[in-house]
């Protein structure tokens, strides 16, 4: 991945300081694997003077959104902290914005982005302003909105947001009327929103959109899902179920298995249950994939084992420690379970010995 270089009227180029002896708040990485681009843009306005906060929030917007104009709102200064994903016929925007407007202006509507946007207010309250209508999203609600359209964004609370932006041609064949769908508030509870979310954010988190594969699978389940969130049509609606919710679903349970696997009582049966299916459904999505329930949460304790043994803040620990701490209740399966996945013992690995 090579870093680029982001300017605004008031920032100099990325790793230079400015008069004010700052870094550049406004930082991009691309990533090119032939037609396969996709960047990365995070802007925060932490330590930004108000002066310049609202020049860099407009270029983030031109560069890793979709063009607009940002407005301060009087007496407020503006603060931001968002990370946009563009990809392949889709962009993902996660973060939040305060004291200021966002303005898709009619000047700007001129530019031919046809995109469409699934906006999900996360906390907070939202407003969104198009095509006649003011809406006021409560958290978990989400609506979709136009790039062909004069649009505003102001948020009336404190809260955070995300998005899901793909082009017009992707998702008009998908769904049964685009238009009828644009500016009608989408409940939290509707089919499938929770899941886009949560999938969306995992691919982020996990940093899986970095591998060239599996970025233009994910896009194409964050399309079967946004779909089947606005109603699909029948083809459609198979199609997601052969893919983007089977897919999601497995990337969740995986997701808390990772950020879990040290609590012992972690089980098919209470990840089936955050997931809402049962835990036969889960262990047939993992055999689908290759894989056990069982066999991929000790893979997950033995990573976790093994990164602790080769770290010195943990070299006083006794392995028997490290393999209780990691979710093992039994310390001669847990170094049974370790040589067979690295080829050597726990004390091998710490002393260095072996990888």
């Amino acid at each position: 991945m090579r870093h680029g270089t982001l300017r605004t009227g008031t920032e100099r180029a990325c790793g230079e300081t400015t008069a004010r002896g700052r870094a550049c708040s406004l930082v991009g990485e691309i990533a090119v694997s032939g037609k396969d681009e996709f960047s990365i843009f995070n802007v925060s306005t932490d330590h930004i003077p108000e002066d310049e906060r609202v020049p860099l929030l407009r270029e983030f917007y031109c560069r890793g959104v979709l063009k607009a104009e940002v407005e301060v709102r009087e007496g407020k200064p503006a603060a931001a902290s968002f990370t946009s994903h563009v990809l392949p016929e889709a962009q993902l925007l996660i973060g939040g914005l305060c004291g200021a407007r966002v303005v898709r202006t009619k000047h700007l509507v001129a530019d031919g982005d046809d995109s469409l946007a699934l906006i999900v207010n996360r906390s907070g309250v939202l407003g969104i302003s198009e095509r006649g209508h003011d809406l006021r999203l409560r958290a978990g609600e989400a609506v979709l909105t136009s790039a062909e359209d004069v649009t505003i964004f102001e948020r009336l609370s404190l809260g955070s947001g995300f998005s899901l932006r793909v082009p017009r041609r992707v998702l008009a064949p998908m769904i049964v009327d685009v238009d009828d769908a644009v500016m009608r508030v989408i409940p939290e509870s509707t089919t499938g929103l929770r899941l886009l979310v949560d999938y969306a954010i995992a691919l982020v988190h996990e940093k899986v959109l970095a591998v060239p594969a599996m970025r233009q699978l994910g896009v194409a389940h964050l399309h079967d899902l946004l779909a089947l969130v606005l109603g699909a049509t029948d083809h459609a609606r198979e199609s997601t179920g052969r893919r983007g919710i089977k897919a999601a679903r497995l990337q969740k349970a995986k997701f808390l298995i990772v950020n879990n696997c040290w609590q012992q009582d972690i089980s098919v049966a209470n990840v089936a249950q955050e997931l809402g299916v049962t835990p036969r459904y889960l262990q047939r999505l993992f055999e689908a994939d290759g894989k056990t329930f069982s066999s991929f949460l000790t893979e997950q304790r033995l990573k976790r084992a093994h990164r602790m043994l080769r770290e010195p803040d943990f070299a006083e620990r006794p392995v028997s420690s490290i393999a209780y701490d990691v979710g093992f209740g039994d310390l001669s399966y847990f170094n049974r379970c370790f040589r067979r996945a690295y080829g050597a013992t726990p004390s091998d690995v710490r002393s260095g010995e072996a990888l």
